[in-house]
């Protein structure tokens, strides 16, 4: 009688663990897909940027706008852009900033990051007309070394868990309406 009992108790053990494991594996998903709105949510809550370069100017860039380019996968960003230099200016300039940019993984932020952006329109008003070259080099620098790895949206510790493990994100493509994001498997 004991041998049965304890023959149960290990089959009914023994059931219970694959049902845990099988249920782990079948809750596995295996890609995220964020829309553009909790995209362009999670970019807010970023900004606004500000940056101090080369000790000269003063930066500060607010209110972005994201759009998506699925046929390039690549994402455009919008930005209000604030210009100040108390020894070249008079008074700081504003206007639009706008980049293109990849995207990749950055395993140590758990972070979807621009990749490689690159500077669509850099527009001051005010601007005067000997400054025009030195403040598209300005956007230049500010999209290759502000900008580059950037945080777009960083995932929940919980996100990249399955089963006790961790997973990695793989392929990100850029959709009409979100960006979808393949999970490895572990």
């Amino acid at each position: 009688m004991i041998r049965t009992s304890r023959r149960r108790w290990l089959g009914a053990a023994a059931a219970a663990t694959l049902a845990v494991g099988l249920a782990a594996c079948g809750a596995f998903r295996n890609e995220y897909t964020f829309s553009q709105s909790q995209l362009q949510a999670a970019l807010e809550r970023k900004f606004p940027f500000n940056k101090r370069y080369m000790e000269l100017f003063d930066i500060q860039l607010a209110n972005p706008q994201l759009t998506l380019d699925p046929a390039r996968n690549r994402v455009n960003v919008q930005f209000d852009a604030m210009i100040d230099n108390k020894l070249f200016f008079s008074r700081a300039l504003s206007g639009r900033f706008a980049l293109d940019s990849g995207l990749r993984y950055d395993e140590p932020t758990r972070s979807v990051v621009l990749q490689d952006p690159e500077v669509q329109r850099f527009d001051v008003q005010g601007m005067p007309a000997q400054f025009s070259r030195q403040l598209n080099a300005l956007g230049g620098i500010l999209a290759e070394q502000l900008l580059q790895g950037y945080p777009l949206y960083t995932f929940r510790e919980d996100q990249l868990r399955v089963a006790g493990m961790n997973v990695a994100p793989g392929t990100i493509t850029v959709l009409p309406d979100g960006i979808n994001v393949k999970i490895n498997r572990p």
